[in-house]
Formats: structure tokens, C-alpha cells, sequence
């Protein structure tokens, strides 16, 4: 028992000084309407004021540019559950004058597993430009499998994205977002188009780690998705703490 006791507290002594060095951030707001991908997360009320709550976490390792993290809201498109928790963790790091971030993220809904999803994603940015690509890796997109009866999967769907973001002003930023979806070829084979996204708007900081935030969000395609991708005027109240 006493190696064993040795390895446990040689183990202990190392994650002290890792720990100590963490930091932990959190957040919480509350939107008058989520949208994912420019797509609504309340598809049973579509309308133009559909409020959710959303928060988090994230726990930086300093000093080593590892990041794990957690974020959750509520949400009401997939039978059986209303809250989307995304699990996630990364490695940041700089190069050639760029910020670089790669990692894995899981969306979880725990009242329907069926929409359970897993990415991989790495991120550049430079200045006030950020692309991003996201790839699945899950068997399944966001229950196109079980939610359809077709059989398709939708694994290897890619997500690209490019951020602008600046401040114009004292305590103003401004914002702009336009992303693609890829979806995989056996989604593509149900008839189901890839689409562009895109958000436009800006961030008051507020003081004391609140902050208020405007965007017009929305996608094409809404012949094919409906309302789902209709244009929203989007307000967001957030508290950084």
C-alpha cells in the first residue's frame, strides 16, 4: 500500500501548483431570441421574441494555454428536452503573429440524447479577424439519424466562419459574422441544401462585467428551413463575472 500512497501523493503535490495557477471565469444572460448557426433554438414558438437563459464557465489553465469549459441554455427543438449543454476543452497558442485555438466540443441534450453532437475545431485569429472551421466527428448531426427515419447520419458536416470584431468607440464594439454549412453527403443526398449564415451588430460594455449587445442574425435557405432562418433583431444582457 505504501507506493501506492507515494505515487498518490507525489500526484497530489504535482496538480497543486497547476491548480493554483487556474482561472475560472463565469457568465450568465438572458437573449430575446438563440439562434445556432443562424438558425432559431425555439422551432415550436417561432417568432421574432422568443427569450432564453443561457451560462457558463470556463477554466483557463494559465501559463500552459489549455482551457476546459462548460455552457448551457435552455432551448426547445428536439422532443423531450429543453436545455442544450455544451461540454469543451482546448489548447491556445500563438503563431507567426496569430492566435491559434484547437479543440473538441460536445453539444449534450440530456432530455434527448438523439441530438447529441461532437466537433473538432480550430480557430486563427489575426487583428480583428477570427476564422474558424468546425468538423463533425459524432456519428450523428444534431439527430438527423433518429429524428428522420432516412438512415442519414451526417458525420464529416463542416461548419466555416469568419469574425470581425473591433471597437469603434470607448466601450463599443462592433461585429460582424458569416458562416457556411457543409453538410455531409449523405444529408446532402435527402435533398437538404448547405446554407450561409450571418450575424451584424455590435457590444456596449456596460461596467462591472455587464454588457449589452444588439445583432440582426439570420440565414438564406428559408425556403427549404422556414422561419427557423428568418432575420432576427437579437438583444443579449450579460453578466462576466
Amino acid at each position: 500500500m505504501f507506493p501506492v500512497s507515494l505515487r498518490s501523493l507525489s500526484l497530489a503535490l504535482w496538480m497543486v501548483p497547476v491548480l493554483a495557477s487556474a482561472q475560472l471565469t463565469a457568465n450568465v444572460s438572458l437573449t430575446s431570441n438563440y439562434k445556432v448557426r443562424g438558425q432559431d433554438q425555439d422551432v415550436h414558438r417561432i417568432k421574432a421574441v422568443s427569450p432564453a437563459i443561457q451560462g457558463g464557465f470556463d477554466y483557463a489553465f494559465e501559463g500552459s494555454g489549455f482551457y476546459v469549459g462548460n455552457w448551457n441554455a435552455s432551448v426547445d427543438w428536439l422532443s423531450g428536452n429543453s436545455i442544450e449543454s455544451d461540454l469543451y476543452g482546448g489548447y491556445k497558442f500563438r503563431l507567426g503573429g496569430a492566435d491559434l485555438d484547437v479543440g473538441a466540443l460536445t453539444y449534450l441534450y440530456p432530455g434527448n440524447t438523439s441530438g447529441n453532437t461532437t466537433e473538432l475545431y480550430g480557430a486563427a485569429t489575426h487583428g480583428p479577424f477570427t476564422i474558424k472551421y468546425s468538423h463533425t466527428v459524432s456519428r450523428d448531426y444534431f439527430g438527423w439519424a433518429n429524428a428522420r427515419t432516412s438512415g442519414r447520419r451526417g458525420r464529416n458536416t463542416g461548419y466555416l466562419n469568419l469574425a470581425f470584431a473591433h471597437e469603434v468607440a470607448p466601450k463599443v464594439t462592433f461585429k460582424a459574422a458569416v458562416g457556411y454549412t457543409r453538410f455531409a453527403g449523405d444529408i446532402q443526398a435527402l435533398g437538404v441544401p448547405n446554407y450561409v449564415d450571418y450575424s451584424l451588430g455590435g457590444t456596449y460594455d456596460l461596467g462591472s462585467g455587464l454588457s449589452l449587445s444588439a445583432a440582426v442574425a439570420g440565414a438564406n435557405q428559408k425556403g427549404y428551413f422556414g422561419d427557423a432562418n428568418r432575420a432576427r433583431l437579437i438583444f443579449t444582457l450579460t453578466k462576466t463575472l
